[in-house]
């Protein structure tokens, strides 16, 4: 014989009750079903008896719910059944309207008054099933479990409750209904189970009746490992221990209640989670097996809490100030969901719902006012819009590393834990957070423990030009075998031009990224970067490939927030060595990441060799360099048949220069590259600290079109030509170079002869040459291709992934 619990959703319409039957019709074993009310039923009688008890008009709300019933009614029953059901439920409806009018006329809602109407829906969700098979036989579970008072509620007299549900198996049928939630007290009048009665009133059954299995048929797979709502990749949970499913449920899991396991526990009797909806599904098993095979098995959570702290000096070494909160609060009722105090006595801290917090607020100052007014205990704080987050596992005893890889994680995406609990027992952690970190600690959480064959990180990219389009084919390609070989996944959850943006949750297809965004709706970089925070992802990441002031403009907001930034934008790098700094130092408070090694060289490791010499205690003494790939191809194909103007034209046509030339010939974009490398050497230069000669005078740089200036150009062509032949007679070649010695900063033209690194630079090639303390006489030499979209968004792509592995 096996027990059944359907609850609301799986009662809620006449299609949900079908179903029910359907799955109650295919199994050969004898059953016994217990029923929820109709779903959101059992609210609405709640808010009708406040009404009531208010002297207002509650019939519009009764008839809400007959019209509910009356629907399901007239879609499951022939005219016949139908009118056999109405006389059935027309007896609970008259005992409903009954005891409404006398709260109504007394204005007085009593226990016994408020159990008999709240217990009205399962009452009629039980005849409805009985009357639609045919066949089942209708009990009233008011006749076989028993309470007493306890406190606001009720508790079951276990014996009494025991004994009738044993006398029961006699008088059984093949299919037997039950209502959930509803009992009895010993005068005989209806009481409720409290939350989750239902499913309370099947343990109860199952374990009187000695049941070989309860089934818990819901509207989910079975327990999930974090809530499907907010973690969009969780999982059904195979199998729990008992303990497992109780702490999952203590905390948030609302699959199954906790009392729900303690009767069918104590008889080791397994229980099943099934999906009314997905019957095929496998479901959930609990039962008093222990599968260690993953540290930790389940994620919970609970929101609208308060976290409330007792501190003060006066508390360390002095007896019974724990005693006496608890005791306090438990004088109210008040449930304390956990609990953490200081090794050193000075602060206890408890959370609670929220609806408890003024009146737990009061009591405790009521009873440490002597202390308060000594000073001897500063206050009781109340902090609000709290969530306490739990994971569960019978493997995490004695298993090192869990709390320290729980708390990295959490702590290295920005969030702030305010309170810890882990029993000895080392089967649950429980921390506390602010409730706008929620979404965010779920996700890492979930990630790090459940999804721990990769690490995922959320991509944010603003820019599709050539680089960006570039970067979006490299990890379109790159994906299995990032999934495959570094366990990484790369998410694309948001995208954006000058002109508009798109976000996806689950992430955008890389193949249909770009397309999808023409589509898109219109955004400007200040709504991308809030739907960015809005989001509040885990390991999130934000792109810039573009070379835009404004997006640089928001790498300090992104990094405060916890969000690495990774840009091939130079601009933040080379502003003010203040903004410069900073950026650096809030990275490494947040212990977040702000990579830039595209901005010099492309996909070239110059800043990361800087960055390692420095960090092996070396110094950087001189640094000479060709930085700009696109003015060394101009200096190498200008010749006498081939002036300067058609080079630059050329140089526009392959894509080594920017679509205006004149970014590249003002020279700014080499001094800014000189800027950042002197930067990461550890000096702390400024713009006008650098000497600039443009590679073409400033004169030629006028607001005109680019055609025009290609054009103007062309009267400059003579000249240089002139430079480049002097040279070449001299036995010499032009190159356009970048230097930092003894505290000087150059940028401008050099003749370098054969014997100079720089001589032989052919093409867009970049070359860096570095003296250091450890390299003075035999510098350090960085050489190769400078210039492209394809190795800058290489760069880009390399940088993103030292997010993920650092």
């Amino acid at each position: 014989m096996k027990v059944l619990k359907f609850g609301g959703t799986s009662m809620g319409s006449a299609s949900a009750i079908k179903k029910v039957r359907e799955v109650l019709t295919k199994s050969p074993e004898k059953l016994v079903v217990v029923v929820s009310a109709v779903g959101g039923v059992t609210d609405m009688l709640v808010k009708t008896a406040e009404k009531a008890v208010q002297g207002a008009d509650y019939t519009p709300l009764l008839s809400n719910v007959m019209q509910v019933h009356e629907q399901i009614a007239n879609e499951l029953f022939e005219p016949e059944l139908h009118e056999l059901v109405n006389k059935q439920c027309n007896n609970v409806w008259q005992d409903l309207q009954r005891i409404l009018q006398g709260v109504s006329l007394t204005k007085e809602l009593s226990q016994k008054s408020y159990d008999s109407i709240v217990g009205i829906g399962e009452r009629l969700s039980s005849v409805f099933l009985s009357q639609y098979i045919g066949s089942a036989k209708l009990f009233d579970s008011r006749q076989f479990i028993v309470t007493e008072p306890n406190g606001k509620g009720h508790q079951v007299k276990l014996n009494e409750t025991m004994q009738a549900i044993a006398e029961l198996k006699f008088s059984l049928g093949h299919l037997n209904i039950f209502p959930g939630f509803i009992a009895s007290n010993t005068d005989g009048d209806t009481t409720t189970l409290g939350r989750g009665g239902s499913d309370y009133s099947a343990a109860l059954l199952a374990a009187g009746l000695d049941a070989e299995c309860l089934e818990i048929w819901t509207d989910v797979d079975g327990f999930m490992s974090a809530d499907p709502r907010v973690i969009k990749r969780a999982y059904c949970i195979d199998h729990l221990s008992y303990n497992e499913a109780m702490e999952l449920s203590h905390f948030g899991a609302k699959v199954i209640y906790p009392p729900t396991i303690l009767p069918v526990l104590q008889k080791q009797i397994p229980i099943k989670v099934k999906n009314t909806f997905n019957p095929a599904a496998k479901g959930t098993l609990i039962s008093h097996e222990t599968d260690n095979r993953q540290d930790v098995k389940g994620l919970s959570s609970i929101k609208e809490v308060v976290l409330i702290t007792l501190q003060g000096n006066g508390m360390i070494g002095s007896t019974g100030i724990a005693m006496r909160m608890f005791r306090a609060l438990a004088g109210q009722a008040i449930n304390i969901i956990l609990i953490s105090q200081a090794s050193s006595e000075s602060s206890i801290s408890v959370v609670l719902t929220a609806a408890d917090a003024e009146l737990a607020r009061l009591v405790l100052v009521k009873e440490f006012e002597k202390e308060m007014n000594r000073r001897e205990i500063n206050g009781v704080t109340v902090e609000r819009d709290m969530a306490v987050v739990a994971i569960v596992g019978e493997g995490m005893k004695h298993a090192p590393g869990v709390s320290g890889k729980l708390f990295s994680d959490i702590g290295r995406n920005g969030v702030n834990i305010y309170a810890i609990a882990q029993g000895a027992s080392e089967l649950n952690i429980s921390f506390v957070v602010h409730e706008r970190d929620l979404r965010k600690t779920l996700n890492v959480v979930h990630e790090a423990f459940f999804l721990s064959e990769y690490q995922a990180i959320h991509l944010y990219l603003v820019g599709v030009g050539t680089v960006g389009k570039n970067l979006l084919e490299k990890i379109e390609r790159q994906s299995k075998r990032l999934l495959k070989t570094e366990r990484l996944s790369i998410r694309l959850v948001g995208l954006a031009n000058s002109k508009q943006m798109i976000f996806s949750e689950r992430g955008l297809e890389l193949s249909s990224a770009m397309s999808a965004l023409e589509k898109a709706s219109p955004g400007s970089i200040d709504q991308f970067v809030e739907q960015i925070l809005a989001n509040n992802h885990s390991n999130s990441v934000f792109v810039d490939c573009t070379a835009s002031e404004v997006v640089a403009g928001k790498y300090q907001q992104l990094l405060e927030n916890n969000i690495s930034v990774v840009t091939a934008n130079k601009i933040a790098g080379s502003s003010s060595y203040a903004s410069y700094e900073q950026l650096k130092i809030t990275a490494r408070q947040k212990g977040v990441k702000y990579l830039f090694e595209t901005n010099v060289g492309a996909g070239l490791p110059i800043i990361n060799t800087i960055n390692g010499m420095i960090q092996s205690g070396d110094r950087i003494l001189q640094l000479e360099a060709v930085l700009s790939g696109t003015l060394n191809y101009i200096v190498n194909t200008v010749n006498a048949e081939k002036p300067l103007s058609t080079v630059v034209e050329e140089a526009m046509r392959l894509g080594y220069s920017e679509p205006d030339p004149r970014i590249d010939l003002k020279g700014t974009d080499v001094l800014r590259k000189l800027l950042i490398l002197a930067r990461e050497s550890e000096y702390p230069i400024e713009e006008q600290h650098v000497e600039l000669e443009p590679f073409v005078p400033v004169e030629y740089f006028t607001d005109e079109s680019v055609d025009a200036f290609i054009n103007r150009l062309k009267t400059y062509d003579a000249t240089f030509e002139q430079m480049r032949s002097n040279a070449e007679a001299n036995g010499r070649v032009l190159r356009y170079t970048a230097s930092f010695r003894e505290g000087r900063a150059k940028v401008g033209f050099v003749e370098v002869a054969a014997n100079h690194p720089f001589y032989n630079l052919a093409d867009s090639n970049n070359k860096v040459i570095l003296r250091s303390d450890y390299y003075y006489e035999h510098p350090m030499e960085i050489k190769g291709y400078g210039a492209g979209a394809d190795v800058t968004a290489a760069g880009v792509f390399a940088d993103i992934i030292k997010v993920a592995n650092l």
